[in-house]
C-alpha cells in the first residue's frame, strides 16, 4: 500500500491533524475541502490541492471525515462517479450503521470498498497520532488500509464487516455519554452536600487514570452469568458487594439531602446481573 495515492475529504477538528499525519506518505497525498482556507496548510506542506471531490477520486484509498449523513452519502456517491474499480472509500464519520451498509452493499458490484473507520480519542489524540480507530471491511481490505490508519491511530481494530465497526463506535461513545449523566447525577448530590465540586472532579480523574474507568470490566467474551470457576467470578463477585454497598450509602445519602438519583438506582438494580454475578455465595 506504500506506493497508493491517498485521498482525504473533510479537514475539520478530527480531519486536518488526521490527514497531516499522512503528508509525508511515499505514495502522495491529495486532499480537498470546501473551505479554501482548510485546505491552504496542506499546500504549504507540498500536499496536491484539489478542485472538487473528482480530482479527490484518482486516489486508491480516500478518507471521508465529513458531519454527517447527508454529506457522507453525498461525498461518497460523486466519488464512486469517477474512481477506479479496486478504490477503498473509508468514512470516518460516525454515522448510522444503515448508511455504510447501504453504501458497500450499492458500490460493491462496482468493485468499490466502502468502509467504516470511526475513531475514538478526539481532536487531541489526532493531534498526536494516538486515536483507536474500530474498521468495518473485508479482512483483505483491512490488512490494506491498516498501514495508513496507522500513521494517525495508535489502535487500528477489525470490527468486522461494513458497518460493524460504527456500531462498535456507537457502543463505545454510550459509555462515555452515559457516564457523563452520572458524573453530573453525581455533581448534584455532591453540591447538595456541600462539596467542593473541582475536588471531587479531581479525584475522578485522578482514580479513573489509575482504574480504567469503566473500561476496566469490559473485559469478558460474552454477557453470560459466570461461572464460580470462571477467572472473573471472585473479582466480580467482590466488585458487585462494594458497588451494591456504595450505591446504597449513595442513594441514603440522596434521600436525606432530597436530591433525586434515578442513574444510581438503575445502578444498584443491574449492577449485579451485568457483571454477570447476580446469584454470589454472599448474596444467596
Amino acid at each position: 500500500m506504500s506506493e497508493a495515492l491517498l485521498g482525504y475529504v473533510g479537514l475539520g477538528t478530527m480531519g486536518a491533524p488526521m490527514a497531516r499525519h499522512l503528508v509525508d506518505w511515499p505514495g502522495g497525498l491529495i486532499v480537498y475541502d470546501v473551505r479554501g482556507t482548510a485546505m491552504s496548510p496542506f499546500a504549504a506542506s507540498g500536499v496536491t490541492i484539489a478542485a472538487d471531490l473528482a480530482e479527490v477520486a484518482a486516489a486508491d484509498l480516500i478518507s471521508v471525515a465529513v458531519l454527517n449523513d447527508a454529506q457522507v452519502q453525498a461525498v461518497v456517491t460523486e466519488i464512486a462517479r469517477h474512481t477506479a474499480a479496486g478504490t477503498v472509500i473509508a468514512i470516518h464519520s460516525t454515522v448510522a450503521d444503515t448508511t455504510v451498509v447501504e453504501l458497500a452493499a450499492r458500490w460493491e458490484p462496482h468493485g468499490l470498498y466502502v468502509i467504516d473507520a470511526p475513531v475514538s480519542g478526539g481532536a487531541g489524540a489526532a493531534e498526536a497520532g494516538d486515536l483507536a480507530t474500530m474498521v468495518g471491511a473485508p479482512r483483505p481490505v483491512y490488512e490494506r488500509v491498516k498501514p495508513v490508519f496507522k500513521r494517525w491511530a495508535s489502535l487500528v481494530i477489525h470490527a468486522g464487516d461494513p458497518g460493524a465497526a460504527t456500531r462498535m463506535k456507537l457502543a463505545r461513545n454510550m459509555v462515555t455519554f452515559t457516564a457523563f449523566a452520572a458524573a453530573c447525577e453525581a455533581l448534584n448530590l455532591a453540591e447538595r452536600a456541600g462539596l467542593d465540586l473541582q475536588a471531587l472532579g479531581r479525584v475522578v480523574r485522578h482514580t479513573d487514570a489509575i482504574t480504567g474507568g469503566p473500561g476496566a470490566i469490559m473485559v469478558r467474551d460474552d454477557m453470560a452469568v459466570l461461572d464460580p470457576g470462571h477467572w472473573l467470578y471472585e473479582t466480580f463477585s467482590h466488585t458487585r458487594e462494594l458497588g451494591e454497598k456504595d450505591l446504597g450509602l449513595a442513594l441514603e445519602l440522596g434521600r436525606s439531602l432530597d436530591v433525586d438519583l434515578p442513574l444510581a438506582r438503575v445502578a444498584l438494580q443491574r449492577l449485579a446481573a451485568g457483571l454477570g454475578v447476580p446469584d454470589t455465595p454472599t448474596n444467596r
